[in-house]
């Protein structure tokens, strides 16, 4: 089988040819009727091979010119047709865990079609191997080079004198730790030996070649310390400026970018990655550099003793260079995939910590537990293939040096023999070659950290290269005053091959309060979220007072924006702080004022320090209404235009909800108001309800005028009356239930709340009484 996505194991085999050849495979695990089940398509060089979930048996298309294979995804469901010149001849429907799968094999039955009409594709366009890594879009990735740390440079230069002071210090080190050996050999030829003859040793002389060895040293030794010290704080400066300038990057990068990214990756690559780089930078770069200058010099100084025995010292080299180059390439990968694998890690961990609540609510310990171990047992596994070949390598390099330190001593020995070099010239010989291999050794275990750095920072610049969706313009247009007029002309927006909003014109007028009501995926937070500019339109414009929003600053613009979301994010830290974050030199009679009214001041007093009263990440401590009416709270504080509400009602129960609406009512006076909301009675003090339905405007006006047309809001007003009808029948009766003393089946309703000195039954009883 070439390479390919392997096929599933299945209990029935496919029907194959003897001479067909599977170039991919897609599992499908939903049904026609979106129940879950088991089937597989396969893409041979020559069929379309397939079981569906809800059949026993196989069947088969053969590829030909007017066979196409189509994709789309909508609600979580991703859906693959077959079609003919004659219609459609198969559908398969599966959850979007699948979606990057189902991608590659559109890419493979293309390039089977492309194959059987005008021959066989290009090794270039081959089907890649499955294990072959892919990156966040979805293309094959290439390996790290290290020629991409060459990119660093940007960083470096605001440094560049510093660095030149370092690399000067590193010279004059080097030089100065290459002097001891070339005293030896006066000590020996010129005192030991002479000495062991019956000469009497020149003290003054031994004094004076003792004291270059000490100074020598002492020299070395503070200029190492002085370089070390200025390359270190160089590189540790170099790596802060790399991570502050990713992250402000990533914070400018549009919401469709976070949209396909996971938590955890992109917190391993800001931090994790960066840490790599700095190491590198401050230690393993510094000595590579040592090593080079070292093995450059003490070659100079081998050649200008004794050629001879230097063209012998260098025997093993061109072994270990070619060693190198062979293990280096395969570190590239390697290293770049143990990336990957520790990101699945950091993303079980930012997948879960957050989320411990609803871990422990559905009892999932232990499953969040095995996939952790997974991940960790897989990052052990690329690891242990990677550190065979790194274990092999190194000592083979050793193995080596040793091989040519012996030939140099049996080449020492025959020339001292033949008299054509002194034993002082051979003891000084051994102790370059001593250093000269050392630091050969040294630089060939620089290949590793050297990969690591690579491939981490190729997985930094892949943020940095990457362009923002919602693009600044270099010479922006002035955002005047702004009034509140919002004009939307033939707005679309497509995400990747699918249509999520399509020529929508909508006109608002300044103070008037728009209600967006249609079914959960008809575009509605889609129309949001384009009017806030997380996205910006593929067709037509949004204007605010006759201004383009892709014609000014994205801040100048959200600066006039109010957003009240559904499910309201606190950051960790006070109360007061959370109210103040748009505007963070706000006083605190600002913070008081915009606190009363969104009806929070009340609880927040009853806090144990009031103001001061930290909030927990993500707002934990506080009721979900209580972190509603923060966040109304900051939105009032920044005293905005446009006001965005986002179901902000739809997560609380009634009486929560009447708080909600009463600073809700503060909050939307005197601006332009757009609304979504899930009980569409909240909208009635809309000036108009605009109803969407599949990414299209289907009716405009009045709450009034779209009951009167019997259309699709009036369709929507029924069925959501007749939800509340039985939902307040069915309360009526397990109120009756609890009034009696009768049990029921729904203890957590029937239990009696008081309010007053009238219980939460007997309340609502007296409310639904003419």
């Amino acid at each position: 089988m070439p390479a390919g996505d392997p096929a599933p194991a299945i209990e029935e085999a496919p029907p194959l040819r003897p001479t067909e050849n599977v170039l991919g495979s897609l599992d499908v695990d939903l049904t026609r009727q979106l129940r879950f089940g088991r089937g597989v398509i396969l893409i041979t060089d020559q069929r379309l091979v397939t079981r569906f979930p809800d059949a026993t048996g196989w069947q088969a298309w053969d590829l030909h010119p007017g066979l196409s294979l189509a994709h789309h995804d909508h609600a979580g469901v991703g859906t693959l047709e077959l079609h003919d010149a004659q219609g459609r001849l198969a559908v398969w429907r599966y959850t979007l865990g699948h979606n990057p799968a189902a991608l590659r094999l559109l890419g493979q039955f293309e390039r089977a079609r492309e194959a059987l009409a005008g021959g066989a594709p290009s090794a270039s366009e081959d089907v890649a191997p499955a294990d072959q890594a892919e990156d966040e879009e979805g293309v094959p990735d290439q390996p790290p080079s290290t020629w991409t740390l060459l990119r660093l440079w940007r960083f470096a230069r605001p440094y560049q004198w510093q660095l030149l002071a370092g690399f000067v210090l590193m010279l004059a080190a080097t030089a100065a730790t290459l002097v001891p050996p070339y005293l030896t050999m006066p000590l020996m030829d010129k005192v030991l030996i002479p000495f062991q003859s019956g000469q009497q040793i020149d003290t003054g002389y031994v004094a004076l070649l003792l004291t270059g060895l000490l100074g020598s040293a002492l020299l070395a030794w503070g200029l190492g310390w002085a370089k070390t010290y200025i390359l270190a704080l160089v590189s540790e400066r170099i790596g802060a400026d790399l991570r502050t300038i990713t992250y402000e990057h990533l914070l400018k990068l549009s919401l469709e970018y976070f949209g396909g990214r996971r938590t955890g990756d992109l917190m391993a690559r800001i931090g994790s990655e960066t840490d790599r780089i700095n190491i590198f930078l401050s230690l393993h770069l510094l000595d590579f550099a040592t090593d080079v200058l070292m093995i450059a010099m003490t070659a100079a100084i081998l050649f200008s003793i004794d050629p001879t025995l230097a063209l012998v010292t260098l025997v093993p080299l061109p072994i270990i260079a070619w060693l190198i180059h062979v293990v280096r390439d395969r570190l590239r990968t390697g290293f770049e995939k143990i990336d990957r694998v520790w990101s699945e890690v950091t993303n079980v961990l930012a997948d879960t910590i957050p989320g411990i609540r609803v871990v422990k609510a559905f009892a999932q310990e232990d499953r969040e537990a095995s996939r952790f171990r997974d991940a960790n047992r897989h990052n052990l596994a690329v690891n242990d293939r990677l550190n065979r070949l790194w274990s092999l390598f190194s000592p083979t390099v050793t193995l080596l040096t040793e091989i040519g330190l012996l030939i140099v001593w049996a080449a020492g020995i025959w020339l001292v023999s033949q008299q054509r070099v002194t034993v002082g010239v051979l003891t000084a010989f051994l102790a370059y070659i001593g250093r000269f291999y050392t630091r050969l050794d040294s630089m060939s275990r620089i290949v590793s950290v050297t990969q690591k750095a690579a491939s981490a920072t190729k997985r930094i610049f892949e943020i940095l290269d990457h362009v923002s969706s919602v693009p600044e313009l270099k010479n922006p247009v002035p955002l005047p005053r702004v009034q509140g007029r919002i004009d939307i002309r033939g707005a679309a927006l497509r995400y990747g091959n699918r249509s999520v909003l399509r020529g929508l014109d909508l006109h608002i007028e300044p103070g008037q309060m728009i209600g967006l009501v249609g079914h959960s995926g008809s575009g509605k937070s889609t129309l949001v979220n384009l009017i806030c500019r997380f996205y910006d339109v593929s067709e037509g414009a949004i204007e605010v007072d006759g201004v383009d929003l892709r014609q000014v600053r994205v801040a100048d613009w959200r600066r006039h924006i109010g957003l009240v979301l559904q499910e309201p994010y606190l950051f960790f830290g006070t109360i007061a702080e959370n109210i103040a974050y748009g505007k963070p030199d706000a006083t605190r009679e600002e913070i008081v004022a915009a606190a009363r009214a969104a009806h929070a001041h009340e609880f927040i007093l009853r806090l144990p320090q009031g103001y001061d009263s930290l909030v927990g990440e993500r707002g934990q401590g506080l009721s979900g209404g209580e972190r509603q009416r923060i966040s109304i709270a900051r939105a009032l504080l920044i005293d905005p235009k446009i006001l965005i509400l986002d179901e902000a009602t739809a997560s609380v129960d009634t009486e929560t909800e009447r708080e909600i609406q009463k600073a809700l009512d503060n909050l939307v006076r005197g601006r332009t108001t757009i609304a979504i909301a899930h009980r569409l009675s909240t909208l009635r003090k809309a000036d108009r309800l605009v109803v969407m339905d599949k990414g299209v405007k289907v009716e405009e006006g009045t709450h009034e005028v779209l009951l009167g047309r019997r259309g699709a809001y009036w369709r929507l007003y029924e069925a959501q009356a007749r939800q509340e009808k039985a939902e307040r029948e069915r309360m009526l009766v397990v109120d009756d239930a609890v009034l009696a003393g009768e049990p029921t089946a729904v203890p957590a309703i029937a239990t009696p709340t008081h309010r007053g000195d009238v219980s939460t039954a007997e309340a609502r009883r007296q409310e639904s009484q003419p």
